[in-house]
Order: structure tokens, then C-alpha cells, then sequence
């Protein structure tokens, strides 16, 4: 047992909490909580760390788990990112997605008991993609709540500007609630050409935007279609907005002028979820 806070996978591990770059280096991430650990694809599970106390209570949980490291309660408290640590904590293997992946909305991680039956069903129902856009999102917190509500809406990928917050951002996984190991996503690093490639694969662009003509309902998306949604103070960028096929609003009562960006989404998400199902 470690019991130590200057161990050195101790201050890996809180190294990786912190740090974009070093999960970019290693090519990991950590998600903690057991919920999290028992849908993480086990042959992307690297390491396993458990606190003290949750294995006492626990132990049948971790039978057969390699590798297996136990903390003492000090020392996993010292690597939780959260205030209530749930004692259990685990690296996994990233994956890489290509703009194909989300048009297909397929990966190896959704073709085993992990699959996503309502994107599936989604799919098949529509024939054909549903990709949400995202231009330099920054609160974690918007991103990891889009990418969960992207999978109960059918969504078939995401994709994410350069500047965006960092998908594997700990804040950002909890708030996927394991929808990030199920959802096809990917950064772009051609935006510009990215779209384009979008558009000439039959996929309109629509932008939530407050010069929108129409509202959001009036508009079909049962064919293959993608939601621009930009930064949570700015909105799109006027190249990306150019971009659009088409400008759909949300209508507002009061003095709200917009919602909140994962908000926006989420009611974009359902009304084509709706359309498709009808």
C-alpha cells in the first residue's frame, strides 16, 4: 500500500489530473468514481488505484484486478480531483477518432456490451449522421454535458475546434457519466477544411445563431446534418458562421437573448432526435 504523497506514481497521477500535455504525452486519462471504472473498456483499463477504506468495504469488486494499487485514504485524497473522493480511481487508454468515425458514429468501443442502443437505433432509423460542431468551448463543464446528452440524443460524433477545452479535462469526463468512452469525437486540425469535407459529404451545416430566420422546429434535420455551436461569451466566429448552410434561433422570452451553450444543444440534440423518431 502507498501510503506516501511524495510517491512517485502519487505525484503522477496528480501530474495527469492536472495537466493536459502529460495525458497528451502518455496517451491516457483518469476517470474515478465506480461507476466510471466498470464501464471503462477493459482493454483500455491500465492501472487500477483503490483507496484504503473503499477496499475494506469492497473487496470483491477488485478480485482478480491487475494491476491493482491500494492507497491509504491520505494519499488517494491527494489524487482525487473531486472534494468527496469515491475510492476508486483508474487510468485508461485514449483513442484516436478520424472525421469518418463520426459520420459513421461507430467505434470498436460501441460494437461490444458497451453499445449504444438508442444511437443504434437513431441511426438506422434516419440513415444517416448526426454531428454536433463545437467552436472553442471552454466551461468543462458545458462540454462533458453535451457529450452525454450527444449519446441519450443519438448524436453519431462530435467534433471540436482546436481551442477547446480539453476533452479528457477530469471536470469533463464526470459530467460525460461514461458517455466519453462511447461517443465518437475528434479535434480538428484542419477547421476550415473539416467543414468543407463535411459539406461535401452531404452534411448541412446549421448554425444557432441570433440572426436565425427560422426557429429551430421549422427546419428538417432527418438527413445528414450537423449543429455549429461556438463559445460561450462570443458565440460562432464569423468564418465558421459563413460556413452555415442555414441560421435557426431559439425563442426567447423576457430579456434572455440566448441559453446556455450546452443548454442550446441539448434542445437542438432532441428536436432531431424527435424528427427522427417520427
Amino acid at each position: 500500500m502507498i501510503t506516501s504523497t511524495s510517491n512517485p506514481q502519487v505525484k503522477q497521477l496528480q501530474l495527469l489530473q492536472k495537466k493536459a500535455k502529460e495525458r497528451e504525452l502518455q496517451d491516457v486519462f483518469v476517470v474515478e468514481g465506480i461507476k466510471m471504472y466498470r464501464e471503462a473498456p477493459k482493454d483500455r483499463l491500465i492501472h487500477t488505484y483503490v483507496s484504503e477504506s473503499f477496499l475494506r468495504k469492497n473487496p470483491s469488486v477488485f478480485e482478480g484486478v491487475d494491476p491493482l494499487t491500494e492507497l491509504s485514504d491520505r494519499a488517494f485524497e491527494s489524487v482525487s480531483d473531486t472534494k468527496t473522493p469515491q475510492g476508486v480511481l483508474c487510468l485508461v487508454r485514449r483513442r484516436r477518432y478520424a472525421l469518418n468515425d463520426l459520420l459513421e458514429g461507430r467505434s470498436p468501443d460501441t460494437i461490444s456490451e458497451n453499445i449504444s442502443e438508442t444511437a443504434d437505433n437513431q441511426r438506422n432509423a434516419a440513415g444517416a449522421p448526426l454531428i454536433m460542431i463545437l467552436e472553442n468551448l471552454q466551461d468543462p463543464g458545458n462540454l462533458g454535458t453535451i457529450l452525454r446528452t450527444a449519446e441519450g440524443a443519438g448524436v453519431t460524433g462530435i467534433m471540436l475546434s482546436r481551442d477547446c477545452v480539453d476533452i479528457y479535462n477530469p471536470k469533463v469526463i464526470r459530467s460525460t457519466m461514461g458517455s466519453v468512452y462511447r461517443v465518437p469525437f475528434c479535434y480538428s486540425q484542419d477547421w476550415q477544411g473539416d467543414l468543407d469535407r463535411l459539406k461535401r459529404r452531404g452534411v448541412r451545416l446549421y448554425a444557432a445563431h441570433l440572426k436565425g430566420e427560422k426557429f429551430y422546429d421549422e427546419i428538417s434535420y432527418r438527413g445528414s446534418s450537423a449543429f455549429l455551436i461556438g463559445n460561450e461569451s462570443r458565440g460562432l466566429t464569423q468564418e465558421t458562421a459563413e460556413l452555415a448552410d442555414a441560421y435557426i434561433r431559439i425563442p426567447m422570452c423576457g430579456q434572455v437573448e440566448s441559453l446556455n451553450a450546452a443548454v442550446a444543444a441539448s434542445v437542438l440534440m432532441y428536436e432531431a432526435n424527435r424528427q427522427r423518431r417520427g
